[in-house]
C-alpha cells in the first residue's frame, strides 16, 4: 500500500524516531511502512491519521 508518510513526516521536520515515538512503535515499523513493506493494523493507521490531523485515506492510497 502506498502511502504519503515520509512526506507528511518531513513537513513537519520530524525523524523517523520522532514519530514512532508520537505512535508508540518503534523506528523500523516506521520505516516499513513508509517503504511499503509493512501494512499498519486499522488501529495503527488510524492512530497516525489522528496525529495528522487527517483521514486514513489521505494518508495512505490503493496501488
Amino acid at each position: 500500500m502506498k502511502n504519503r508518510l515520509k512526506i507528511l513526516r518531513a513537513e513537519r521536520d520530524w525523524s523517523q524516531a520522532d514519530l514512532a515515538e508520537r505512535l508508540k512503535v518503534s523506528r523500523q515499523s516506521v520505516n516499513a511502512i513508509e517503504t511499503g513493506k509493512y501494512d499498519p493494523s486499522l488501529p495503527l493507521a488510524f492512530k497516525i491519521a489522528d496525529l495528522f490531523e487527517m483521514t486514513i485515506e489521505e494518508i495512505f492510497l490503493k496501488d
